[in-house]
């Protein structure tokens, strides 16, 4: 027979971070209700991001070097992500991690060679 008392706790933090992620969204949406915050009008639903009607389509295209940096920044942001824990620890992992980390790098930096060469980092 298997002991289900084990999963006591995580069905406790589970049960925790649901009550307290539904207490953040829904009580500010109650107190907003109760307090008379929500008096909707046309002046409070216009445009307040830039204060003036929008001009174009919203769901127009955007050029693709928009997403080709965004990708490049998640992938070096991802980089310095992996090289803090690796540094911490190089003394731990030998020549192994240090191999693998150097085999991590090199493919980083083929892809940026490769991503400039396209002219994915050349902006008009």
């Amino acid at each position: 027979m298997v002991d289900l008392s084990q999963y006591l706790p995580i069905l406790l933090f589970l049960a925790v971070a649901l009550g307290l992620s539904s207490a953040f969204v829904f009580l500010p949406m109650l107190v907003g209700r109760l307090t008379g915050a929500h008096k909707p009008d046309p002046e409070k639903l216009s445009e307040y991001e830039c204060g003036f009607p929008a001009f174009e389509d919203p769901r127009s295209q955007f050029d693709v070097r928009f997403y080709l940096v965004a990708i490049l920044f998640i992938i070096f942001d991802l980089e310095a992500a992996f090289l803090y824990p690796w540094s911490v620890s190089l003394a731990e992992i030998g020549w192994a991690g240090w191999t693998t980390m150097m085999v991590f790098i090199f493919e980083l930096v083929l892809g940026l060679v490769y991503a400039w060469k396209k002219g994915a980092l050349d902006w008009e």
